[in-house]
């Protein structure tokens, strides 16, 4: 009997600095809105999808700074999104800038997504483990990328969750460019990964046209999803946001590598697709039968060899 699930990938355009958090709010419980009136179980939202993409610029004044902070989630600010999951009986995963203060008495930095059932109660977590970009500030450079400054690496590791009927994982932006990633989520049965991201359309380290960037970014989720037998919803926030021009591309995509939906704008948009999350247990016990095909004893350099 198969399990399908009808799944959302809720885009979003840009979010100016200017731009009120109660606005940015009733964009997202409308996506929901409109997620709930096609039948979606679940809707996936972008990587800081509470803020603009703060690391494209220096901060210097704390007030600033601290204002893209969450301190805990839910709280008073988002709260109208989960009490409107409840009510529509819909699930989201969203990702957002992560504050926590641990006994140590430091204050910890993640950049995070929250998995959120049909009631509204977060059920998972998971914090970005590839972190992208630069400390140093870089003056020649048209913006920054900032993140290796204002987060600190994922502590959670790769969790996969039970909920929705399968088995759910996530992962962040640049995560998605290396196969480590998903292979550690496909050892754990995963069959949907949600995936948030926020990425411009230039390199400034590299000449790379917008074509080609967003082939790389469809090459490696369909990869992703094809090695491992997963579908995978991955979610832009996009458009020209403070003067960064970031892609859209929006997709979802089974476990077959094909792209089964996209988006069509740079702005808030929604698109779905009926994921079978059994089509994924093909590949698992075929071509990508980890306990048959895997060769772990061979693979020891994967850990022993470091790159110079």
């Amino acid at each position: 009997m198969s399990r399908i699930i009808r799944v959302g990938a809720a885009q979003l355009g840009p979010i100016p600095r200017s731009e009120p958090r109660p606005v940015v709010v009733d964009r997202l419980v409308q996506l929901l809105r409109q997620a709930a009136e096609v039948g979606c179980a679940l809707v996936g939202f972008p990587e800081l999808a509470l803020t603009p993409f703060f690391p494209h610029w220096a901060i210097d004044d704390d007030e600033e700074f601290d204002s893209y902070w969450e301190r805990e989630m839910p709280n008073p600010s988002v709260i109208r999104i989960f009490d409107a999951a409840r009510r529509l009986g819909i699930g989201f995963t969203f990702g957002y800038a992560e504050r926590e203060q641990r006994d140590d008495e430091r204050t910890h930095y993640f950049n995070s997504a929250l998995l959120v059932d049909a009631q509204g109660v977060a059920i998972g977590k998971y914090r970005k483990v590839h972190l992208p970009g630069h400390v140093d500030i870089k003056p020649d450079h048209p913006f920054q990328n900032l993140e290796k400054r204002y987060f600190e690496v994922g502590d959670l590791g790769f969790p996969v969750f039970d909920a929705f009927g399968g088995r759910v994982g996530m992962c962040i932006c640049n995560d998605r460019r290396w196969p480590e990633t998903y292979r550690l989520l496909g050892l754990k049965n995963v069959e949907l990964i949600m995936l948030g991201y926020n990425t411009p359309l230039m390199n400034p380290d590299a000449d790379q046209s917008p074509e080609l960037r967003m082939f790389h970014n469809h090459l490696c989720m369909q990869a992703g999803a094809y090695q491992n037998s997963t579908w995978i919803v991955g979610v832009a926030k996009c458009g020209l946001e403070e003067g960064v021009d970031m892609m859209a591309g929006t997709c979802i995509i089974s476990p077959s590598g094909v792209i089964v939906s996209e988006t069509q704008t740079r702005g808030d948009e929604l698109i779905w697709a009926d994921c079978d999350l059994d089509v994924a247990l093909s590949g698992k016990s075929t071509e990508f039968n980890f306990a048959r095909n895997r060769r772990p004893e061979c693979y020891a350099g994967l850990l022993s060899v470091r790159p110079d």
